[in-house]
């Protein structure tokens, strides 16, 4: 299958300004790219590229004063099938989990995991530890939060997700990650691309979206708490700790969103696939 994707960024600044973008398609994809989605800037300004603690691809410019745009666009080849499923894998022992993955498994900005401990282990003990432990999770954070994009507050916690009961993609990421960490099971926090190719009519607008990778049976699996499914079409730009690691823009400055524009087609058909 391929896949036309790409976003447009736009935002009207007061002054020059510092800014790093995270737009770009994760390194662990980028052979299945056909035309590398390359970022570019309107009006056009100098860019340096570098990869942060965590492997992702960053870039950081200077962006002028007025209208300021970001722009990516590119081709990708996708499997077409949904995310892998594995019912059977298991949780591993602390003891046994390979140091790279400890830092998941620690509260983080967005991720109070000293306040939600007790409920999770009251909660989800009585699962079996792996794979069905964090299904468990997942259903419990989809059906306990409401889905609504009018309420995005991008200083809301795990915790406080849980006591108001609603949030966006990212709020329903961080709950998920947070319960799953008190249950010792290593819970990163995922941004990118994801399709409405093979969901039911109508569709919402193209958007990026949060999800969680967690840590079983030696390897990491993607969980939705959002959508809770597994879907078609999932393309990592950037993964962290929380939202807090992973910003599709990080201004060093005040600045005013003035366009978003997010595109994730399937193109296979003009192509004769």
């Amino acid at each position: 299958m391929r896949m036309h994707i790409g976003c447009r960024i736009s935002h009207t600044l007061t002054q020059p300004t510092p800014l790093i973008a995270l737009l770009n398609v994760h390194y662990s994809r980028f052979g299945d790219l056909e035309r590398a989605d390359h970022l570019g800037t309107e009006p056009s300004v100098p860019i340096e590229s570098f990869r942060d603690g965590f492997g992702n691809w960053c870039t950081r410019m200077m962006a002028p004063a007025g209208e300021f745009t970001l722009t990516t666009d590119g081709i990708f080849r996708d499997n077409g099938l949904p995310d892998p499923y594995r019912p059977d894998a298991q949780q591993n022992a602390v003891e046994d989990l390979p140091s790279d993955t400890l830092v998941f498994l620690l509260g983080s900005r967005y991720c109070d995991t000293d306040l939600l401990s007790e409920l999770a282990w009251d909660t989800f003990e009585e699962f079996a530890p792996g794979w069905e432990r964090v299904q468990a999770i997942s259903d419990y954070v989809h059906n306990t939060i409401i889905f609504d994009y009018m309420k995005a507050d991008a200083t809301r916690t795990a915790s406080q997700t849980l006591a108001g009961g609603y949030g966006v993609c990212r709020d329903f990421t961080h709950l998920g990650i947070a319960l799953c960490r008190c249950m010792n099971i290593p819970a990163r926090y995922c941004t990118g691309y994801l399709s409405e190719i093979g969901e039911p009519l109508p569709h919402a607008p193209d958007d990026f979206a949060a999800w969680m990778e967690v840590y079983l049976n030696g390897q990491w699996w993607v969980f939705d708490p959002r959508n809770n499914k597994r879907r078609i079409g999932r393309i990592l730009v950037a993964r962290g700790r929380d939202a807090a690691d992973v910003p599709l823009t990080h201004m060093f400055g005040p600045g005013k969103l003035s366009g978003f524009e997010v595109w994730t087609r399937d193109i296979s058909l003009s192509f004769g696939v």
